[in-house]
């Protein structure tokens, strides 16, 4: 049966407007907000894909740095945007999973707040400590620690941070108390490791390899299941004496919760296909972060699984009741 002329108009004046904005996405300018400071691993991710999106989609993006409270301050405000595509959010394994762990007053939920567009790839966590520890290996690490406990230091990007819940796992398996020195970021607390004041630092590649590299810091373990190819000569913590040991930083792209299925699909495909790309990954691989592909269905269960296994340690931990 055919609608009355003023029936189809009314249907057309309420869906089909809101589904014109979905099918001609982008049109506009878009942000992507940066929860963690300029300099960055987060911050390097967005200004890459800003770029690599603006020119896929023809729209100019903007970057814009919301920094605080282990990301918490960033995070809340790409919550509270319009779900239509034109903010979208940097998140990471900070971000989404120990900040709202640790942080009671974080203010979002990390699967029901969020809708997870793509994960971008992970970078490894590798123990470093100053070369005048008397600690060479992981093994020697720990035998200093429980001679001297409460007295080896170590920095973290305050309290939320993936970093603390990587000494915590390391202290938990091999029975050890270090202390946490919190900093506001990862370059801040690689510097006064690199002075002394900070006897080590669970670091990301992406800061500190090159003091590595120059012989500034001495790498004893990396945080992945298996060697890092791209550096096989430090060992993994795993292999180190303490098997199943496992910590590493991800980064992802997310957007409000309600975003439309069309628009998270066509952003999902084109991170993928960017990740699939020499001109993508190798600025990443020179930042140590290594491509990881995967669905925006993937990418939320891989979320979820991260929140619960932490989640699990920080109440083992005592850290979240």
């Amino acid at each position: 049966m055919r609608l009355p002329v003023f029936v189809a108009a009314s249907l057309c004046l309420l869906g089909f407007p809101a589904l014109a904005q979905e099918q001609n996405w982008p049109n506009r300018q878009i942000q992507i907000i940066v929860p963690l400071p300029a300099g960055s691993a987060a911050d390097t991710v967005a200004r890459l894909f800003g770029q690599k999106l603006s020119e896929r989609f023809g729209r100019s993006i903007i970057i814009i740095n919301r920094d605080g409270a282990s990301g918490a301050i960033g995070t809340r405000e790409i919550v509270s945007a319009k779900p239509d595509g034109y903010t979208l959010g940097i998140a990471t394994s900070t971000t989404l999973v120990t900040a709202p762990i640790l942080n009671k007053n974080a203010g979002y939920d990390t699967m029901k707040d969020f809708t997870h567009v793509a994960m971008v790839g992970y970078s490894p966590y590798v123990l470093v400590t100053h070369p005048g520890v008397p600690a060479k290996s992981v093994a020697e690490f720990v035998s200093l620690a429980k001679a001297k406990p409460d007295t080896v230091t170590y920095t973290s990007v305050g309290d939320a941070s993936l970093a603390r819940l990587g000494a915590e796992l390391l202290s938990q398996m091999s029975n050890i108390r270090i202390v946490q020195v919190p900093y506001k970021s990862s370059t801040q607390a690689v510097m006064d490791v690199l002075n002394g004041r900070v006897d080590s630092q669970f670091g990301i590649l992406t800061t500190t390899h090159q003091y590595i590299q120059d012989g500034k810091l001495n790498a004893l373990g990396v945080t992945t299941a298996k060697r890092v190819p791209e550096f096989p000569d430090i060992p993994t913590i795993a292999e180190s004496g303490l098997p199943g040991f496992e910590a590493t930083l991800w980064v992802g792209l997310i957007a409000p919760a309600g975003l439309p299925e069309s628009i998270k699909m066509k952003l999902n495909q084109a991170v993928n296909e960017l990740l699939n790309s020499d001109e993508t990954r190798k600025p990443l691989f020179n930042q140590a972060i290594f491509a990881d592909p995967m669905s925006a269905q993937d990418y939320s269960k891989f979320i979820a699984a991260d929140l619960a296994r932490w989640s699990d340690l920080a109440r083992k931990a005592g850290l979240v009741h």
